[in-house]
């Protein structure tokens, strides 16, 4: 099996998903290649076939010519899947490749489930597993879904690649600030989160009364803000703010794959649930398995006497 991965630049740096595109291939058992448009300073270091298109020719993104870089680099190496990360880059560029080649798309990746594809479905809530029917597929893989466990220390094979389409009728004019926050997670050193767990809007405050605690700021997972129990700025998550704060407190938080990969580089995870069973215990340093409601008015207490 042969897998092409569709790596990711921004403003001159090389984000991590292309990294988690090597481990979720390494996870198929696929021999790897690797396309770029970018510099040879932002290549992935991993030990594969890498084809670069130069970025100040190409753009830092022009849909119908990155399309054509990705099908170039899918002629010479004829990959069974063609693998872009599930970003607003790849949602983008994906299906042009996919419809172009007439093949089929598995879109948000999350797992590998005995040699299947799963993927998440209404909004996080429920998984299925599904193989595409074709030889070839376009594949997009969650932000988080797979960690990359390798030393960034290869040495890409670099071969560069030219296509013969030298204009668009797009032309990309920049980045968008993000909306200012009320609250800057990302600054954080602790955060407790509230989930769904909390049963209802009022039961918010135990939580922020927990964070203050401990000194932190109050974070929430999705369904937590799109219930509009918190503002969205306090959203942990691919849909919300990225973090790595020294500690995170999950409270009622069951651990969908896009609150996990907003949180995921915390330094040390608590997580706090009735179901010992929940995903977030994967990732969690320490598991506790209590009611939070009844656990996090004992502990702030605690910090407040300590």
């Amino acid at each position: 099996m042969k897998a092409l991965l569709v790596c990711e630049q921004r403003e001159g740096k090389l984000l991590d998903t292309s990294y988690e595109l090597v481990a979720f291939a390494e996870r198929l058992g696929a021999e790897v290649s690797l396309v770029l448009v970018g510099t040879p300073a932002q290549a992935p270091q991993v030990a594969a076939k890498l084809y670069l298109a130069d970025v100040n020719k190409y753009g830092e993104y022009s849909p119908e010519l990155h399309k054509h870089i990705v099908l170039a680099a899918a002629l010479k190496e004829n990959p069974d899947y063609i693998i872009f990360p599930h970003s607003s880059y790849g949602w983008d560029l994906a299906p042009r490749v996919a419809a172009t080649l007439r093949v089929g798309q598995v879109s948000e990746v999350v797992n590998i489930v005995d040699g299947k594809l799963e993927v998440s479905l209404c909004n996080g809530k429920l998984r299925r597993t599904v193989s595409p029917k074709a030889a070839r597929a376009v594949l997009t893989v969650q932000a988080g879904a797979f960690n990359y466990a390798g030393q960034k220390s290869g040495a890409p094979q670099v071969e560069a690649i030219e296509i013969s389409q030298g204009s668009s009728a797009l032309q990309f004019v920049g980045y968008e600030p993000a909306e200012k926050k009320d609250v800057d997670l990302g600054r954080a050193e602790i955060i407790v989160s509230a989930g769904r767990g909390v049963g209802k809007k009022e039961n918010v405050g135990v939580i922020a009364d927990l964070a203050k605690a401990f000194g932190g700021e109050l974070g929430a997972s999705r369904p937590v803000v799109d219930a509009g129990w918190v503002g969205h700025s306090h959203q942990v998550g691919t849909t919300g703010q990225t973090v790595s704060p020294k500690l995170y407190v999950a409270c009622g938080i069951s651990g969908a794959i896009q609150h996990l990969a907003g949180m995921k580089k915390s330094d040390f995870i608590v997580a706090i649930n009735k179901d010992k069973d929940a995903p977030i215990s994967e990732a969690a340093d320490v598991m506790v398995v209590a009611d939070v409601l009844a656990l996090a008015p004992v502990l702030a207490e605690k910090l407040r006497a300590a």
